[in-house]
């Protein structure tokens, strides 16, 4: 009962707290969670600032407490406030101020405007007509400055003629060309008239500074005389702009080409008496008892000197073109500059020459002036002073030599020495063919071409060897055949052996080769015979040889051909077989060609074998009527050539 009483009794006391507001309002304050509630927390700090105690008189002056407080911060806020529109105030008063002074200033300036605006369209006008004064000035002055030449640039161009050249002077110069080429554009538009007139005083002050640059150049010309002059920049850009010139260009090189005459000349001079400087080299005519070395010593200063020239000319012309014109020009002057040593130098090639030196001597003269010749043509061309003289000077040279030449081959003819006694060549022959060795040695050492090698050595060996040929004939024809035909063998193969070592002589070695295999077969018959004659066997060899087989006779009923005969002769044939060497012939001895000599023998050999057996066929032949041929004949033809060979 009692539990069911306190339910029933706590029922309805928690209805009545359900309506009692104030029951409420503390349930819905102990369920408010302040810590999320921002706005509460932020109005409890503000609070607690000021409420520093809790007790009832604070509780119930909270309300006033905070009307006052909210009075005092509205009456501050009011004071700022009040500040602040005074200030706007005072802005606005401004503004207003401003606002009049800029009406009046507009009023005034629509004022001016109206009043000024003539001046203002007159100030416009102006300032378009300045500038198009100002372009025209501007058109003006680059016109000026393409057509015009400064104040320095006439004043270097006009200048003294003793001042020097500078670089100054030939920009300036090429600015007057330049303008005056730029003229030929004005003559094309409009501006003939101006044109005209200014390439008219261009062309005048182009010509006062090349009537200048032509002095200063000719002065420089006139003192290159040193033995190697200095080539300055100035004097180069000065000759390139006188080719613009071609009569002044030339006049100049004529006036360089008379300045380093006379200096080559003295120079040529100074070689051949001073020599160099300080003695070295020596002078060269110090040598001139040497003809080869006196003349290559001048043919190489002379080289020298046209290669030095050259060179100079060409330091000097390296700015001029076109590059023919420019070699053309060197040529030119190199031919005045070497004119003059022609003369001195013609005089002494010419002593040296008719001198009469040996013809070796004047044979090498001649291929040392050759190959001069074809070194320095190409420099100095085929119309060259000096070209012509070393042409002269060779032509002499090669007439004296085959002068010098007949005149040994017509000695050879006139004064016929006897052959010696060992019969090889003679004094004369060996003389001959040493001065031909040496000829030909000299000129297989020329600098020639193949043809005109040949050429000379036909000439050479036609002028020589047919004089020589035929004195060693007539020196022979006092002799016997044998004799005769041993010596002409010597001689002819000292000819052949001389010239085989050399070329362009196959045709006469083959001509030689012929003569030789001629007098050997005379000797090789003499030979023959002189065995035949010696041996018994010719006797009986003769009479078999004058009666042939068709003859009809019998060869053993002739006298000298009996078996006694025939014996004998064997026998006696037989002691030849058993020493050979026995029966060579004296000549034979004296044959210098190892070679030839062994073939003479050889062959005679052949024929002695072909004559034993010619005699062993006619007495083994039957119709000959020889009893017992075998016993006369001792040997076989085969062992006859065993022996013999």
């Amino acid at each position: 009962m009692a539990d069911q009483n306190n339910g029933v009794v706590n029922q309805p006391s928690t209805q009545q707290q359900q309506t009692n507001p104030l029951s409420r309002k503390l349930n819905k304050i102990l369920e408010t969670r302040l810590e999320s509630d921002k706005e509460l927390v932020e109005a409890l700090k503000a609070l607690s600032v000021f409420f520093n105690e809790n007790t009832l008189r604070t509780r119930r002056n909270l309300r006033s407490y905070v009307e006052r407080r909210s009075l005092a911060t509205n009456e501050q806020f009011e004071s700022q406030f009040r500040h602040v529109k005074e200030q706007l105030d005072a802005i606005t008063a401004d503004i207003k101020e401003m606002d009049c002074c800029c009406k009046e200033m507009t009023s005034r300036l629509q004022t001016s405007k109206d009043m000024t605006s003539d001046l203002i369209g007159k100030t416009t006008k102006l300032q378009h007509e300045r500038k198009k004064v100002e372009m025209q000035a501007k058109i003006a002055d680059a016109f000026l400055e393409k057509f015009q030449l400064k104040q320095e640039e006439i004043k270097v161009l006009r200048g003294s003629r003793g001042v020097n050249i500078t670089e100054e002077f030939f920009k300036a110069l090429a600015r007057a060309k330049q303008i005056h080429q730029d003229c030929k554009l004005l003559l094309r538009s409009k501006q003939q008239r101006a044109g005209l007139e200014i390439m008219e005083t261009m062309a005048l002050y182009q010509e006062t500074a090349y009537e200048k640059l032509y002095r200063w150049t000719q002065d420089e010309c006139r003192g290159m005389t040193n033995d190697s002059p200095d080539i300055t920049g100035a004097l180069c850009r000065a000759m390139e702009a006188l080719q613009d010139r071609p009569v002044l260009f030339k006049y100049t090189l004529d006036e360089l080409g008379g300045a380093r005459r006379s200096a080559v000349v003295r120079c040529f001079i100074d070689a051949l008496t001073r020599g160099g400087p300080g003695g070295t080299p020596r002078p060269i005519e110090l040598h001139s008892h040497d003809p080869i070395r006196y003349v290559g010593d001048m043919l190489g200063w002379l080289h020298q000197s046209i290669a030095s020239e050259k060179e100079l000319l060409h330091s000097l012309l390296r700015r001029t073109k076109p590059e023919a014109d420019k070699e053309s020009s060197m040529k030119e002057v190199l031919n005045h500059i070497t004119e003059g040593v022609s003369r001195p130098f013609k005089v002494r090639v010419e002593q040296v020459i008719t001198s009469e030196p040996d013809a070796p001597v004047l044979f090498k003269l001649g291929n040392l002036l050759k190959f001069y010749n074809a070194l320095i043509c190409p420099v100095l061309g085929g119309e060259s002073i000096v070209i012509e003289t070393l042409h002269e000077m060779s032509e002499l040279c090669q007439r004296m030599f085959y002068n010098s030449l007949s005149s040994w081959g017509n000695k050879l003819s006139e004064k016929i020495e006897l052959p010696p006694s060992d019969l090889g060549p003679s004094v004369s022959v060996q003389e001959t063919l040493s001065l031909l060795r040496e000829v030909l040695s000299s000129h297989d050492a020329a600098i020639t071409s193949l043809e005109e090698r040949q050429k000379d050595y036909d000439k050479i060996l036609s002028v020589v060897l047919d004089p020589l040929l035929q004195a060693c004939a007539v020196s022979a024809s006092r002799l016997n055949s044998t004799d005769m035909a041993t010596y002409m063998v010597n001689c002819l193969y000292q000819i052949q052996s001389t010239l085989s070592v050399f070329e362009f002589t196959d045709i006469k070695i083959e001509m030689l080769a012929g003569q030789i295999e001629a007098h050997s077969d005379t000797l090789l018959s003499e030979q023959a015979s002189f065995i035949l004659n010696r041996s018994g066997l010719g006797r009986v060899y003769s009479v078999i040889r004058d009666n042939p087989k068709d003859s009809g006779v019998v060869l053993s009923t002739l006298p000298g051909l009996d078996p006694g005969g025939i014996k004998a002769a064997m026998i006696e044939f037989d002691k030849y077989l058993a020493n050979p060497d026995s029966l060579v012939m004296p000549q034979c001895h004296l044959i210098r060609s190892t070679r030839i000599r062994d073939t003479v023998y050889k062959k005679a050999i052949d024929l002695v074998c072909l004559a034993f057996n010619s005699v062993h066929s006619a007495i083994s032949d039957p119709r000959n009527k020889y009893d017992s041929p075998q016993s006369l004949l001792l040997r076989s033809p085969d062992q006859v050539l065993t022996l013999l060979m």
